[in-house]
């Protein structure tokens, strides 16, 4: 038999073991880079969403703060707002509070013609609800305020839930039907809820559409006073949530919000000049009408925290560079120390229309 002189091909099982490593050494390589790009496209997502939130959260306050007082009586601005500074919610963080009011949804202002104050019902002028093109079923249900003549010398607003209306064809004998006791769970801000004295007070005055809203922010997730699931509270320890609670119903605007606060401008002293953004003086302005009234600007400041530390190309980021650190805003402190958390810091101003009139008429600004 011949024999067969040719070399046998193959691989050693040393080779084959080198080989095997350095194409372990490639593939975790991969895997290696492949996560940490993963990690920071989740980052810079999260980072997206987060100033989504706050842009979203910073559009609808600024837009109800602007519009604070609208469609109501102007006697009555020293009422349209009211704030609340360095609320603490046992955290490190003390966000401020703002509660706007005005007829910001559905226009309606109509002139009473008879109401005895708390009553079931008040009349208004004939042909009052022929100017609004709202159907009777329009206005079961809503929330409206009862205001004064502000002549008469009593300024007290009465929030009343509506049951129907009534009128006669062809627009007279028009009413509202209240349901029995004032409206519950929110009240007026400025300390206007209450009922006037004697009935002639309500003569000429005004019933209109209301909305009071106020912008909060909920640290913890566990709210005192409130209850998860209950008037759209969330609750439950998700906590960094931006909330307006509206005529009583807590709706939440935006998640991961680490502050919100807000400073006020007007002039303050009548000196024609406005003096400057200061913060809300608690126990100062509270039920004083006449210094609320000379406020014509707001300053809205708010403050978003990634849920997730931030990483970089190289695994952790630098340290001491502000952006991974809570600021200071306003008069509420920052950090002493890094979390390597990204933040987003958005600050608008808003011009109350209503109160910013007779300035620019002025040509003062």
């Amino acid at each position: 038999m011949k024999q067969d002189n040719k070399p046998r091909t193959g691989f050693t099982l040393i080779e084959f073991m080198v080989a095997s490593v350095v194409i372990l050494v490639v593939v975790m390589g991969g895997l290696t880079l492949y996560m940490q790009s993963n990690r920071i496209s989740v980052d810079q997502q999260n980072f997206a969403e987060l100033q989504h939130d706050v842009r979203s959260g910073m559009f609808f306050i600024s837009r109800d703060a602007r519009s604070a007082g609208v469609g109501l009586p102007e006697e009555f601005i020293g009422y349209f707002m009211e704030g609340t500074d360095n609320e603490s919610q046992g955290e490190e963080v003390l966000p401020d509070r703002l509660v706007v009011m005005g007829n910001l949804e559905n226009p309606l202002n109509v002139t009473i013609e008879n109401y005895q104050g708390a009553a079931a019902n008040a009349t208004i002028e004939d042909y009052s609800f022929e100017q609004y093109p709202y159907l009777d079923e329009f206005y079961e249900d809503k929330v409206v305020i009862v205001l004064p003549n502000p002549d008469s010398g009593c300024l007290a607003g009465e929030l009343r839930q509506v049951t129907h209306v009534t009128h006669s064809a062809g627009g007279t004998n028009e009413k509202f039907n209240f349901s029995p006791g004032l409206a519950q769970d929110f009240n007026p801000p400025g300390g206007l809820s209450g009922t006037c004295p004697s009935s002639n007070d309500y003569d000429g005055g005004t019933i209109a559409f209301v909305d009071v809203r106020e912008y909060w922010l909920d640290q913890t997730g566990n709210y005192p006073g409130l209850t998860a699931g209950e008037n759209g509270y969330i609750g439950n320890g998700v906590g960094d949530v931006l909330y307006v609670t509206h005529n009583g119903e807590h709706k939440p605007l935006a998640q991961n919000v680490e502050n919100l606060q807000f400073q006020y401008n007007g002039d303050l002293d009548s000196d024609g000049l406005l003096d400057g953004f200061v913060d809300w003086q608690n126990g100062v302005w509270d039920g004083d009408p006449t210094l609320v009234a000379r406020i014509s600007q707001i300053s809205i400041i708010v403050l978003g925290r990634t849920a997730e530390r931030y990483h970089s190309v190289s695994g952790d980021p630098p340290d001491n560079l502000h952006l991974y650190r809570r600021p200071s805003i306003a008069n509420s402190p920052g950090a002493s120390t890094d979390d390597l958390h990204r933040r987003f810091l958005l600050v608008s101003t808003a011009n109350v229309r209503n109160k910013t009139l007779n300035l620019y008429n002025l040509g003062t600004r």
